[in-house]
């Protein structure tokens, strides 16, 4: 590896444990909560967890220094192979990891069907898993806090399935996400395997070892075939989103979802890894992942208009500008890597407050069928203008993030791929913009069905939980710079192996 490289890929070791104290405060917080036991205590400690570790990492952001392609504030434990560090690209995702937290705390109480000392520590146990995924650079510890995150969401939804259809809902959902955790392991053997070949049987996982030793070859092209799969099933990627429609529709609680979804760490997972690990196979195999995620943009666009349930509809929706997020990245192009951090950002906080709304029109109503909703408008104004809000964020509306997001990925597209390949990418996001307002319009402004359930007024919590959603998305939106300024030097230091 040449200088230059090396010099981006520098560590800088930090004197403060801030990283560890990151990691540890959801895992130990979610131990507390479930030791509390009583009602009140375990919920108000479980929020002022969840709010204490976004204003930690409120904190770190301020610690490093951001025109650095450097990862920094470097933590090692050797004989737990422990290696954590952030640069401005894990910070974003970091933040979103903690928002969201915070706002399932405010959300999953409602109609808890579990003790909240157990729901809350659940929920800090996946926090616990996202944060640990987002700081690691070691792939074996990236798979141990996936595995985690995943035994959290399972055990929400075995603890919500009442019926048969959302048992067969919940074991598809494991059969994807085993077989996705399956592949990316394998990967991590592949990757781990070459590494003890090349130095004298000494196994390590670490990225900046591996990247001293990187496959060739075939195996690089098997190494990067199962690390990419296997991410590409949690995202999730057309064709591999199949388990996703039937748990938004099923799962009941839109905190699964969030939780599986909203972060995008099958993104992360790509830039972090994936990119820099396999970027001879990358480069091979760019067009024709490229080519799957317009199929994809299109297709299930076109699924999305056929949807009578508005969760299934929005689980498209999701896979839809997923697509959009992986030409971003494998445009392999600074502007392109810049556009996609900032809009999975965007669509994690925009699809977030839609599942909540909702969730919140289903403990009205009872259902989330198209045809026997209409109305909404009259009784819950707040959250129809939520919905329509990250709706139109989620489309790339002037003021949310998506905006300046979208724009940065279309010019690395024109870049890399022409006009043509560009303006589907954009023609699929107009239909995603159809779609989207085709619900709202049946669901929020339809003229009221005769006869239609009472529907009661907005809640002061749901006020907040989507007052707090919409806020973020306009103050990101409007003040899209620092964001930007956050996630440069570290997107530069992705492109610079990919130029040519």
């Amino acid at each position: 590896m040449n200088t230059a490289l090396t010099e981006i890929f520098w560590t800088q070791q930090s004197s403060l444990p801030l990283l560890l104290l990151v990691q540890l405060l959801p895992l130990c917080g979610a131990a507390l909560v479930f030791a509390l036991r009583q009602r009140s205590t375990a919920v108000l400690a479980g929020k002022c967890l969840a709010l204490a570790e976004l204003l930690l990492l409120v904190y770190v952001v301020g610690r490093i220094d951001p025109t650095l392609p450097a990862l920094q504030l470097a933590e090692r434990f050797a004989p737990l192979a422990w290696h954590v560090a952030v640069d401005g690209i894990s910070l974003v995702f970091l933040l979103l990891a903690a928002l969201l937290t915070l706002l399932m705390t405010l959300y999953g109480m409602s109609r808890s069907r579990i003790s909240p000392g157990l729901l809350f520590s659940v929920l800090l146990l996946a926090e616990g898993g996202l944060v640990g995924m987002l700081l690691t650079l070691n792939l074996a510890w990236f798979a141990a806090f996936s595995a985690l995150e995943l035994w959290a969401v399972v055990f929400l939804l075995r603890h919500w399935a009442a019926s048969r259809v959302e048992t067969q809902a919940l074991a598809r959902f494991v059969q994807y996400q085993a077989f996705g955790w399956a592949l990316f392991a394998a990967g991590c053997v592949v990757l781990g395997w070459g590494h003890a070949e090349a130095h004298a049987g000494r196994w390590s996982f670490d990225l900046f070892d591996l990247q001293q030793t990187l496959p060739v070859g075939k195996f690089q092209t098997a190494a990067f075939y199962l690390l990419f799969y296997g991410l590409a099933v949690r995202t999730p990627l057309f064709p591999l989103h199949g388990w996703l429609p039937n748990m938004a529709q099923h799962g009941l609680i839109a905190v699964a979802p969030a939780l599986m979804v909203g972060v995008k760490v099958g993104i992360y997972g790509m830039l972090r890894f994936v990119l820099p690990l396999t970027p001879t196979a990358v480069a091979y195999w760019q067009p024709y992942v490229v080519g799957f995620a317009m199929a994809g943009i299109f297709f299930t666009a076109a699924l999305a208009f056929q949807q009578s349930d508005l969760r299934r509809l929005l689980a498209f929706a999701v896979v839809s500008h997923t697509s959009l997020l992986v030409i971003g990245v494998f445009s392999l192009h600074e502007s392109g890597i810049q556009g996609a951090v900032l809009l999975a950002a965007n669509f994690g906080l925009a699809v977030t407050g839609m599942w909540f709304i909702v969730g919140f029109v289903f403990r009205r109503t009872g259902t989330t069928e198209l045809h026997e909703l209409s109305g909404l408008f009259e009784r819950i104004p707040f959250l129809a203008i939520a919905f329509l809000g990250c709706g139109l964020a989620i489309v790339g509306m002037p003021g949310t993030p998506g905006f300046d997001a979208a724009h940065l990925v279309l010019e690395a597209a024109i870049d890399n791929f022409g006009a043509l390949p560009t303006v589907a990418a954009a023609l699929g996001n107009v239909a995603a913009a159809g779609f989207l307002l085709w619900a709202f319009q049946r669901a929020f402004l339809s003229q009221r069905q005769a006869g239609a359930v009472e529907v009661e007024h907005t809640q002061p919590m749901e006020y907040v939980v989507c007052g707090i959603a919409l806020l973020a998305l306009l103050v990101i939106g409007f003040f899209a710079e620092p964001w930007l300024h956050l996630t440069e030097a570290a997107s530069q230091a992705i492109a610079t192996r990919f130029v040519r």
